[in-house]
């Protein structure tokens, strides 16, 4: 498992867009515009547009 990192006020916001609950995701990669999320709890892999 990718060791994830907390959001920034700016990538929560980019979150919160997309439905998604900021305090259930960490962050592990951040390539060309695209965030690469992993569900804290579950470990669940997510990819969002950061656009």
């Amino acid at each position: 498992m990718k060791n994830g990192k907390r959001l920034t006020r700016q990538q929560k916001g980019v979150l919160e867009k997309a439905g998604l609950n900021s305090n259930n995701w960490l962050i592990y990669k951040n390539i060309n515009g695209e965030l690469h999320l992993i569900h804290r709890d579950t470990g669940n892999k997510r990819i969002i547009k950061a656009c």
